[in-house]
Parts: structure tokens; sequence; C-alpha cells
């Protein structure tokens, strides 16, 4: 009797899971093909897309961040792009907030929410959840970068494992603006950020894990070859400069309001190019370091996603020529996937 009425209770709670709506992410180093795949998902799905990148949100800086082309966006608008000035910095709480929004009003018209990028820090948040942290403080921040400039990010983030072992473990010594905002909570607050948001989100401060309301259904483009990608990157660079990424990067400088200091202009590709205007490299090395930088974010990526939780990979080969291979096997395993989710039923490849 106790084993029927468990198993009625399992069943009802699975049906009650089910009944709410569905969310895909759709995840994978940069220069993986997430773009392309997210439109064809779009021409067999009532799906709408949002971007889920920290720099494709700055107006004026499309050429570095690979915004998809106008055309493109005319036919499948993405949500999250162009919503802030480079100046202005933004963070997570903020992109958790605005997704939020964007997600309910798509689920609210009937449709399904595409979220798709490779700021893997935003997806985790809005899988988890996020506490409400301090709010900034200057004078501790300008303290913090004051020990940087004299003795490197690698030495205050030994700083922070001293005082949050756990958090500084999960950064990487010369991820400066995450460092130093970690830093800066446990100055401020007088507790490790790792402890403050896990003490926080356990109470139900903060934002809520979108896994409350949604059930998400979690995509990575995986590719097979580390070395194709790596190519494709300096490809995918070398074309970016003949678009006119150093032009761009020249209109930002002639503004007079921003600085290499900026999250915007910190953003990969933007960074190297900001110091070879400023005359701290040649163009060749600039090139290098920016290829090389673009190739670590790849590696950062594909690590959160080595233990990411209830995530189906699609595996990604490519020729010789470094194209894709069986673009049409890797959608139709996606609506495969999306269709045993039963995110949409009568999906068709």
């Amino acid at each position: 009797m106790v084993d029927q009425l468990v198993a009625e209770q399992t069943t009802a709670d699975q049906a009650a899971v089910d009944q709410r709506p569905p969310v895909i992410f759709l995840m994978g180093p940069t220069a993986s093909g997430k773009t392309e795949l997210a439109i064809q998902l779009c021409k067999r799905l009532p799906c709408d897309i949002i971007s889920v990148d920290s720099s494709q949100v700055y107006r004026t800086m499309d050429v570095g961040t690979a915004k998809p082309e106008p055309e493109v966006l005319r036919a499948s608008p993405h949500r999250l792009i162009d919503i802030c000035d480079p100046g202005e910095a933004y963070s997570v709480g903020q992109f958790l907030r605005d997704a939020r929004r964007e997600i309910d009003e798509i689920s609210a018209a009937g449709r399904i929410p595409l979220l798709v990028g490779g700021t893997m820090l935003y997806f985790k948040a809005l899988r988890e959840g996020i506490a409400d942290l301090p709010p900034a403080n200057e004078a501790v921040r300008a303290e913090i970068e004051q020990q940087a400039a004299e003795k490197g990010w690698p030495f205050v983030h030994a700083l922070l494992a001293e005082v949050d072992p756990e958090g500084a473990a999960a950064i990487h010594p010369n991820h400066s603006q995450r460092i130093a905002r970690a830093l800066e909570v446990y100055r401020v607050s007088g507790q490790p950020l790792s402890q403050l948001i896990q003490q926080q989100l356990e109470k139900g401060c903060g934002v809520p894990s979108l896994e409350n309301d949604y059930r998400i259904v979690q995509l990575a483009l995986i590719p097979t070859y580390r070395a194709a990608l790596h190519r494709r990157i300096e490809q995918r660079f070398t074309a970016m400069l003949d678009a006119g990424f150093v032009d761009e990067v020249k209109t930002l400088r002639q503004r007079g309001d921003l600085h290499a200091d900026l999250p915007a202009v910190r953003a990969v590709g933007y960074r190297q190019i900001w110091a070879y205007l400023e005359g701290e490299c040649t163009y060749d090395e600039m090139f290098a370091r920016g290829v090389a930088a673009t190739r670590q974010l790849a590696k950062r990526q594909l690590t959160w996603l080595r233990g990411w939780p209830e995530l189906h990979r699609l595996e990604l080969s490519f020729n010789q020529a470094d194209e894709a291979q069986s673009g049409d096997d890797v959608l139709s395993r996606a609506l495969e996937i999306l269709q045993n989710s039963a995110v949409y039923k009568n999906a068709v490849g």
C-alpha cells in the first residue's frame, strides 16, 4: 500500500513538473556554429531567440562580438542585443532580470524561449539563481585594482583564496573582473562570496532558479577536434579584421569617455586591438594575442560544459576546410532531443 502511494505521488509529481513551459538552452564554445543552428531551429519550431552574450549587449560593438548580420536579425530577431552603452557595466544580476522578463513574455505568447550564447556564467545563474549581493563599492574596488596594478591579478587571486578558497577555485587567476568582485564582496560584507550566495539562496533571497517555473532542455555544440576549432577561431578573427574590427575599436576610442578597464573594452579581441591602437604592441602581436585570447575563451567554455548537469551533447566534426560536417545530422539530433523532451511534439527535421 505504501509503495502504491509512493508510486502514485511520484507519477503526480512528474505530471506536475511536465506542466512547466519549456525553455531551450543552446550553448557551446565560440565559433562552433550556435547562431546557425539556432536559426535552423527557429525555422522548424515556434522559438524566439534570446542572446546570452556579455559583449553583444553593447551597442556599436558589432564586428568583434560576431553579432548576426542585419538581414539575419530581421528574419530571426535576437533579444538582449544592443541594450546598453559600452561605457556602462552590465552585471549578471541585470542579465537575469532582463532575461527573465523576455522569457516570461515569449512563453506567455505561446512560444518557446531559445537562449543562445557562450557566456556560461549567465547560463549557470539562470539555472541555479543568484543571491542578492552587496552593491559595488568604488573605494574598495579601487584599492583592489591598485593591488593588481602593483603585483598582478594572480597575487590578488591568492588573496581571495585565503578568505574564500571555494570561490577562488572556481575563478581563473587572470579573470580580473570576477576576482575583484569576489574580493570586494568579502571586504564589504566580511563573508566569502560563495558562502553568502549559498546562504541567501537557501533563504529565498535574490533571483530564484529558472527551473522553479520552467522546464529547461540544455543542448551544447561540442567540437570533436580541438585543433579544428582553433583553426576556425583564427579564420574568424581574420575575417573580423577584414570586416573592419580595428576601425570599430578606433571609433570607440575616439569617443573619449571609454578606457581599457571597462568591461566592454576588456572583451576578447577589443582588449588586444585597444592595446595595439595605444602603441603597446605591433599589428602582428595584436593578431596573435587576439587569436590566443579567443582560444582561451573557447577552452574555458568547454571546461564549463565538461561538468554541466543534464546536458545533451551535439558533437560537431569538421572537414579539411574546417567546415562543419553533417550539419543536417546535428539539426536532426537536436530536434530529436527536443521532441523526446516533449518541448515540441510535432518537430520535424
